[in-house]
């Protein structure tokens, strides 16, 4: 009966964003050379979205590596230096020169599976302006309500909202199916896997250097960008678990 209930909560959470029925949304196909990641990016951040479209489209992320790996964490992506697949060499700090402006909204969280745009700190960047190319799949872990209290007042600290609170809703994905809530209103989530997560998983354990570099290089090797409908997506996707 519980997982009956979290996976209404997954599909509520994840469908909701997707509102007027006529409205299409991009789906984007990342081939890499461990397999294939499906991903829906989000309407209701369009910077993101349609700054992600444009690279994938202009081929940006062809031969790009997953750089930075942690399990129970995420997966990192989309340093355009990375293309020169140098061994050992230490990447993460590559650019467009440009970045984009925050999309922070509330409703989209660090649950297990979303796409979020990959930044500097706060201390150079208190904007929160997101990288314009580097982004993170979050795998993530699942947390106690005890450990989503002290997560509550890390986001307090962090971001200067006195007394923030973790809804029920997200406290329930985050016991149940885990994500990184202590990203959450710091960093754009700006969309989510739709399929391949397992494959997201296999990319976040593999064995790594000091630096979170993949011992063995995972690349992305092409990206395909399609738009589809609500009904379409619903369609073909509404069996996800998480």
């Amino acid at each position: 009966m519980k997982r009956i209930y979290l996976l209404s909560v997954m599909l509520f959470l994840s469908f909701s964003i997707l509102s007027a029925k006529d409205e299409k949304n991009y789906v984007v196909n990342i081939m890499t050379n461990r397999g294939e990641i499906t991903l829906l990016l989000y309407n209701q951040t369009p910077l993101h979205r349609d700054n992600f479209v444009k690279l994938c489209k202009a081929g940006t992320y062809d031969n790009v590596l997953f750089h930075r790996v942690i399990k129970e964490f995420m997966i990192q992506a989309g340093d355009p230096e990375s293309k020169r697949q140098e061994p050992g060499r230490v990447y993460g700090d590559g650019d467009l020169g440009y970045s984009i402006v925050a999309e922070i909204k509330p409703e989209l969280f660090h649950k297990r599976g979303v796409l979020a745009a990959a930044r500097e700190g706060d201390s150079v960047n208190p904007e929160r302006k997101s990288s314009a190319c580097q982004f993170y799949i979050v795998v993530g872990k699942r947390f106690t309500d005890q450990e989503l209290d002290k997560v509550e007042k890390r986001i307090a600290k962090a971001t200067g909202v006195k007394d923030y609170k973790i809804s029920p809703e997200k406290r329930e994905v985050y016991r149940t199916s885990g994500g990184t809530p202590h990203l959450d209103m710091q960093y754009t989530v700006f969309g989510e896997v739709l399929k391949g997560m397992d494959i997201a998983e296999g990319i976040s354990i593999t064995e790594t250097d000091q630096n979170d570099r993949p011992l063995k290089d995972i690349c992305i090797i092409s990206t395909k960008v399609s738009k589809h409908s609500q009904r379409w997506i619903k369609r073909h996707y509404e069996d996800k678990t998480f």
